[in-house]
């Protein structure tokens, strides 16, 4: 056994705040190769956050009928509707858009609700109160401010049992997370959802959408460039066996810690098709003809 050992021992050179993985020789060559000539996505100049957690989906995202009529019941109701993704919207450069909308009620933005006569009617008395939720069963009608009151609450009316949302320091009608980069939401930024079985990264170049908290955003620096970059298999390759943490499966997870330490390039891609692209990022970091051979039978 140990002339065995010492016959196919593979030396391995690892640092000491980095994850341990086992890695054949050229994998281990590839690594090294990766972190050379790619910079930590930390480093960039990008910001990577979690979509909106609303705290009670069924008061706050709302169907496009539902959207109409609000807006037409007080056309000032448009100021605050916004059309949301969710992460099983989001495709590898498009969309599958559900005509869902938020209404978008953050902490950050000091609302006062009475602004909007229609959407507090909506938040109090709306039908979504009388349709079993994950966390409550139906309640009669007028008790939405109860339900979505942040304290964390029981409550009992007419006999019928329910819980506010979590104690926070909002008020009832705001959206539950203090989010301090809302205005990120309204910029051109990259979504995607976070468990995936391949990369699915759009660019909102518009700004249009909001993601919801099943989808993540990126914004910042050179995201034409970035997403680009993300979508391939190269890349999503790369991130699995590095630095995904683990596969789930067939898939895998985008998680924020993860996505940090992810080596990508700065140098833009000039091609435009598929194929080419995964060719350009090969040689980008400059990996020799055996590692392209094997990065190529395992995408």
């Amino acid at each position: 056994m140990s002339d065995y050992i010492r016959q196919h021992a593979v030396a391995i050179d690892y640092k000491l705040d980095e994850s341990w993985i086992i890695l054949s020789e050229i994998e281990q060559s590839i690594k090294k190769k990766i972190e050379a000539v790619g910079t930590p996505l930390k480093d960039w100049n990008i910001k990577i956050n979690r979509g909106i957690l609303t705290g009670l989906n069924e008061a706050f995202i709302i169907s496009k009928e539902k959207r109409d009529e609000l807006i037409k019941a007080d056309p000032k109701s448009a100021e605050i509707i916004r059309p949301i993704l969710r992460g099983r919207d989001i495709k590898k450069n498009s969309i599958e858009f559900q005509d869902k909308y938020l209404i978008a009620l953050f902490p950050a933005k000091k609302y006062e609700i009475d602004d909007y006569p229609a959407i507090k009617d909506w938040l109090i008395n709306g039908e979504w109160v009388t349709i079993k939720t994950k966390g409550n069963p139906p309640t009669p009608t007028g008790t939405g401010r109860l339900r979505l009151e942040q304290t964390g609450a029981r409550h009992e009316v007419d006999g019928v049992k329910f819980k506010s949302r979590k104690k926070t320091s909002n008020k009832w009608f705001e959206t539950q997370d203090s989010i301090n980069y809302w205005d990120d939401f309204s910029k051109p930024k990259i979504l995607y959802s976070e468990i995936v079985t391949r990369p699915h990264f759009y660019f909102d170049s518009s700004g249009r959408f909001m993601p919801e908290a099943t989808a993540f955003l990126i914004t910042g620096s050179n995201i034409e460039t970035l997403i680009k970059y993300l979508n391939s298999k190269t890349i999503s390759w790369i991130f699995k066996n590095y630095y995904a943490g683990g596969g789930l499966g067939n898939g895998f997870r985008y998680k924020k810690a993860f996505m940090e330490q992810l080596c990508v390039p700065s140098e833009i891609l000039t091609e435009v098709i598929d194929e080419k692209i995964e060719d350009e990022i090969l040689q980008i970091y400059k990996f020799n003809n055996d590692e392209k051979r094997y990065i190529k039978s395992l995408i």
